[in-house]
């Protein structure tokens, strides 16, 4: 055997890149999944982003800002306002993107199930919670004194541990 190597077998060794290939993409087995198949992998990690956001926010950073000591009451209080209003804005992004993303999904009415509780946990927030806490803070911050209401914040409280829970449950339930 020759020592040289012919320009026969430095073709066939290493193999050339899939890209040199003249073939196309579907005849080497590859195709590029269905639409639907993305948005069903990408809805449950939305649904735990959402989760996640959710847990942050209303358990973690809210709660952190009342520990502060050289923050006062009603600069916390306006804080948390601002907080939840962009808060409030983010979720309703994220329940749209849902919603839109649902349109091309191969099972329409589990997403619309998935987000029902989340969706009526977020409209009971901003028709109804958060204006009357928004109402609370205004005094605070004109002078007044804050009139203790556990209602309003025990409600709110509930309700995000609801919707944090049916978010969760939603993102990590095996459909397969």
């Amino acid at each position: 055997m020759s020592p040289w190597v012919s320009v026969r077998s430095y073709r066939r060794w290493p193999p050339a890149p899939p890209h040199w290939e003249k073939s196309s993409a579907r005849s080497r087995g590859w195709s590029a999944p269905d639409p639907e198949v993305l948005v069903d992998r990408l809805g449950p990690k939305l649904l735990l982003i959402w989760a996640g956001l959710a847990l942050g926010v209303a358990f973690v950073a809210t709660p952190a800002k009342f520990l502060a000591p050289s923050l006062s009451l009603p600069v916390a209080l306006d804080v948390g306002r601002h907080t939840f209003a962009v808060y409030d804005r983010l979720e309703l992004a994220m329940l749209a993107a849902w919603l839109t993303l649902g349109l091309w999904s191969a099972n329409r009415p589990r997403w619309c199930l998935a987000v029902l509780v989340p969706g009526a946990v977020i409209a009971a927030e901003v028709f109804w919670l958060l204006p009357a806490l928004d109402r609370r803070v205004a005094v605070v911050l004109a002078g007044g004194s804050l009139v203790d209401d556990p209602v309003l914040h025990g409600a709110y409280i509930v309700g995000e541990v609801v919707k944090a829970a049916a978010l969760l449950v939603a993102g990590l339930w095996r459909r397969d």
